[in-house]
């Protein structure tokens, strides 16, 4: 199993997106994106990413075939319907599918935050560090 830090950088190649920063959220049963603007057409979702630091990323529009529609229950306690959509996440030196629900985290420090769905039987968190896997490289 590979270690990892409560904070690190993972690619999203099949969407291009590169260098995200993403919180490792073992309470959070699935992964998600910070966006808005989403809108379904058909088996389709349209969204607007939001990273600041990233500013190709900033605004970027994205296309995706939905995944699936499901009810997440959010840090804040309230039961919220989102989309997912279905992606591989690098994160460190392995690639993994993952389910990844859109969902508005604009009061959140990180565009993005991985599950322990996505963790699971792969990784280690060392809590006490971030970026371990970006010193690796």
């Amino acid at each position: 199993m590979e270690v990892i830090g409560y904070i690190e950088s993972v690619d999203l190649p099949e969407i291009e997106l590169f260098g995200l920063d993403a919180k490792i959220d073992t309470g959070a049963d699935s992964c998600s994106i910070h966006c808005d603007d989403i809108e379904v057409e058909g088996e389709t979702v349209t969204f607007l990413l939001h990273d600041e630091v990233h500013e190709a990323y900033h605004g970027k529009k994205i296309t995706l075939p939905i995944f699936k529609i499901k009810r997440v229950k959010s840090s804040n306690g309230k039961s919220e319907e989102r989309i997912f959509i279905k992606s591989s996440i690098k994160l460190g030196c392995k690639s993994y599918e993952a389910e990844i629900s859109l969902t508005n985290r604009e009061n959140m420090k990180y565009p993005m935050l991985i599950g322990r769905r996505f963790l699971a039987h792969h990784y280690l968190i060392d809590v006490s560090h971030k970026y371990i896997t970006k010193k690796e490289k």
